[in-house]
């Protein structure tokens, strides 16, 4: 068995020498809890080298995440519980989470709720005040014009 330096896991690049547990973290979707759920599962030692993974373990975690109802992850773990658009539980990870998070935002933003106004507007949305810490990245206070020096006014000799 050689040591791997690099293992891609979903998409995501995740360093040899990381434990399990800390680096299907790196793989956006993916929390503490569940990816300890799916080290549990999958019979694989949670503090393990993700470099020393077999091609069979590295299958069976992504299809454990890929499919973790029927793999008999509870419910209350998944990120899209009850779907609006299916109903169904699922859970969302990668590249997919990054584009239901942004078509979310749009429906808001379509049907002028209240959460929608305040992302189109760019303010914040969970009832945070609004004086002060949202200004991250925007002009804050007056602007002023580019200070051009005053001419020099000559001395009138009498």
């Amino acid at each position: 068995m050689t040591f791997r330096q690099i293992v891609r896991i979903l998409g995501s690049d995740i360093k040899g020498e990381r434990r399990l547990g800390d680096g299907l973290r790196k793989v956006k979707g993916l929390g503490f809890v569940f990816s300890g759920a799916v080290c549990k599962i999958s019979n694989i030692d949670i503090n393990e080298q993700v470099g020393n993974l077999t091609d069979e373990q590295i299958k069976k975690i992504t299809d454990i995440i890929k499919e973790p109802l029927k793999h008999g992850i509870p419910v209350w773990m998944l990120n899209r519980r009850k779907d609006r658009e299916t109903g169904e539980n699922r859970h969302v990870v990668t590249s997919d989470l990054k584009f239901e998070n942004e078509f979310d935002i749009k429906n808001l933003k379509k049907i002028k709720v209240y959460r929608g106004v305040r992302h189109s507007l760019g303010l914040p949305v969970r009832g945070q005040r609004t004086k002060a810490h949202f200004r991250h990245g925007k002009t804050v206070g007056v602007r002023k014009k580019s200070l051009v020096p005053a001419p020099k006014k000559e001395k009138e000799t009498k």
